[in-house]
């Protein structure tokens, strides 16, 4: 009897502790949320930068404003997987659909900020724009004006933009940009209108 009262108290206190390992061990950071997350960072900083150096505006191109700099977010196409995707451009065709030579170089690798629809790898493209190779599973962009999940655009006065048209709409709060792994953790990155000031906040 004496016996089985210390072995369901070593059963017990075994619970216990694995009770309190769980809990209390912290959690390995999750490097690809990390990774892609400080990149796109990088990424809306240096095409704010790149705005504000690049005045776009042309008396004769009655949609010159077409022509900010701009971070898009979309959706791969399903047939080839799903998954989203992101491009940085000033569309120079004035037609909605931006190719790879107005796309916005990384300073760093020399490499496109585009992908397609078809989310191809493209040795001549930045692996990050791929974002279900990192891990992740969606975006939320809240200050969304747009059919796509969302767009920044920069203005050379440093005024932020979420949708290019003849309206010009512009950021009135605060717009947070929420990177969603498989995992269901998440990190945010803000962007505040009027002077477009960028930080991450987790």
């Amino acid at each position: 009897m004496k016996r089985t009262f210390l072995l369901i108290e070593l059963v017990f206190v075994i619970v216990i502790l694995g009770i309190l390992y769980t809990m209390f061990t912290p959690k390995m950071p999750n490097h690809k949320l990390e990774e892609v997350t400080n990149r796109v960072l990088i990424y809306l900083n240096y095409t704010r930068y790149k705005a504000l150096v690049d005045d776009k505006f042309e008396k004769d191109v009655a949609e010159w404003f077409k022509r900010r700099w701009t971070m898009k977010f979309m959706r791969c196409r399903s047939d080839k997987g799903g998954g989203i995707y992101f491009t940085i451009y000033s569309e120079t065709n004035d037609k909605g659909h931006t190719g790879q030579k107005e796309s916005l170089k990384d300073p760093l690798t020399n490499r496109y900020i585009y992908s397609s629809n078809h989310c191809n790898k493209n040795i001549e493209n930045s692996p990050f724009v791929l974002l279900k190779n990192y891990g992740i599973e969606d975006v939320q962009i809240s200050c969304n004006t747009t059919d796509s999940l969302g767009q920044i655009s920069f203005g050379v006065d440093g005024r932020v933009y979420t949708k290019l048209t003849s309206e010009n709409i512009e950021l009135k709060k605060p717009c947070t940009i929420r990177f969603i792994s498989t995992t269901k953790e998440f990190r945010d990155i803000k962007i505040y209108p009027k002077i477009g000031y960028i930080e991450r906040i987790n």
